[in-house]
């Protein structure tokens, strides 16, 4: 199995098992605060983290030209679709919220399709829409829905817009450090909501339960962004965001065990038209002649096909590293997702 592969779901893993746990605090922390501080346990930790594996501070890897993407998934992704979502969810029943976050995947893959002009064959095609019609049946409300007006399904709508935007500006910042990419949109997402909840009078929550969500913060969101990177590396935005919208499934196989829920046939329903779309995407086979353009960029490589090129000192090339390198233009055949390397048109 590709390595991508296993990022995107380990990450919609991660994510998904976070929600039923997050559900445990919404009571003890109030729900803006709540995301901030989910968001600011992500930058510091990873922070952290990037500052023990690095052994101090290192540049990002990021090109001059890559800041206002990064930037801009930051502002779209981090700030504003949390405090849209926080809205909606005021004057929207759960069951309609549920229902419209399916929104994410299919608004990611559409940009990355109409926008960024990213391949999409039928069998990638037909796997999103198995897998979206998982997740509306699973969301689907079972009994009376309560009204609510056009505000609060508009503002989850823009949210999941906003989270698509996100998903695919990202993409295009995903061959630098994936740990600093994660870091700083936890540290500004979540200073950002904190401040945001504490002008509005929250109330700070005790030291358990503080050390508790920049925990699951850290797992939850930073290590799942940052495996949701790493994809986005190798597989491109629709895939990746195909194989993360499992994530609701996840979530309430989770919930059945630490919340004690009762399974019902919509459930299982869904678990099989999930499946049905990860086999379908996993089954992929994308081959054609192309041609690289000229590129330079920063990532962690070996010295494969597409890296065929030499170093001042010795090095072993068979490692991966990490430094920036010169693609020349070649025109090669073989089987490839859109990923860093291969962001070519299809006519």
């Amino acid at each position: 199995m590709n390595p991508s592969v296993i990022y995107a779901l380990m990450a919609a893993i991660l994510f998904g098992a976070s929600t039923p746990f997050a559900k445990l605090l919404v009571g003890e922390v109030s729900p803006i605060l709540l995301a901030g501080l989910l968001y600011l346990g992500s930058g510091i930790g990873l922070s952290l983290t990037r500052l023990i594996r690095d052994l101090g501070w290192k540049p990002s890897g990021l090109m001059p030209p890559e800041w206002p993407w990064l930037i801009g998934g930051i502002v779209f992704g981090g700030v504003l679709a949390p405090v849209l979502l926080l809205i909606g969810l005021t004057v929207t029943s759960g069951s309609i919220a549920s229902l419209l976050l399916n929104l994410e995947a299919v608004l990611t893959a559409l940009i990355a399709w109409i926008v960024f002009r990213e391949n999409a064959d039928r069998r990638v095609v037909l796997g999103m829409v198995a897998i979206v019609a998982g997740g509306i049946v699973l969301s689907w409300p079972s009994g009376e829905v309560s009204s609510s007006n056009w505000l609060g399904p508009m503002a989850i709508a823009s949210a999941c817009f906003c989270w698509a935007i996100d998903n695919n500006l990202t993409r295009k910042v995903s061959a630098a450090d994936a740990l600093f990419i994660a870091a700083g949109k936890g540290l500004i997402a979540g200073t950002v909501n904190c401040g945001l909840a504490l002008s509005l009078d929250a109330t700070a929550p005790s030291t358990v339960i503080l050390l508790k969500t920049l925990t699951l913060g850290l797992v939850g969101y930073g290590i799942s962004l940052t495996l949701f990177v790493l994809a986005l590396r190798g597989l491109g935005t629709a895939r990746t965001g195909a194989y993360f919208s499992t994530a609701p499934f996840i979530g309430a196989a989770v919930a059945l065990v630490l919340l004690n829920e009762a399974t019902s046939p919509a459930f299982w329903l869904a678990s099989g038209l999930m499946g049905l779309g990860v086999l379908l995407h996993l089954a992929e086979h994308h081959l054609h002649e192309h041609t690289h353009s000229e590129l330079e960029h920063s990532h962690r490589h070996v010295h494969d096909v597409h890296h065929q090129h030499s170093h001042e000192v010795d090095w072993d090339s068979g490692k991966p590293h990490a430094h920036f390198h010169l693609h020349t233009e070649i025109s090669h055949k073989h089987p490839h997702y859109p990923d860093i390397h291969h962001r070519h048109d299809h006519r």
